[in-house]
């Protein structure tokens, strides 16, 4: 009897330490598949709007005209990447994407002297700025 008892305790001990290694291993940070398509299509909605704020006016300036520009293409291929999208590192592309559209925004309202959209994530804004600099 204490010998099934002992068996029993290890069992469910082991059971216990493979829940905790699975949950880990799946969830240290990584975003479920819906998770990521939400995030990812929040910044392409997002990129949208922003380019929708802009009007015919507004694109005098040429360095905000070109900014737009490349916004708007960054805008094209979230949406089409959004479209075929189906695992989080795909999404995870698809919000890389909108978030560099979301610089080239910031960018364009700069130099039209507007208050730069709130909410970017620095380290995309940090990114966009060195390439930015080489091109």
């Amino acid at each position: 009897m204490g010998f099934a008892v002992l068996l029993a305790l290890l069992l469910i001990v082991g059971a216990v330490a493979a829940v905790v290694v699975q949950r880990r291993s799946n969830g240290g940070g990584a975003m479920s598949d819906l998770d990521a398509e939400a995030e990812a299509n929040r910044w392409v909605v997002r990129l949208g709007g922003s380019l929708s704020a802009f009007t015919a006016g507004a694109r005098a300036d040429r360095t905000a005209a070109r900014e737009l520009s490349a916004a708007a293409e960054r805008h094209r291929t979230a949406r089409q990447q959004l479209a075929t999208a189906r695992t989080p590192a795909e999404y995870a592309v698809v919000t890389r994407t909108a978030l560099e559209g979301m610089h080239h925004v910031r960018a364009a309202r700069t130099a039209l002297g507007i208050a730069p959209p709130p909410g970017l994530p620095l380290a995309g804004k940090r990114r966009h700025q060195r390439d930015h600099v080489r091109t």
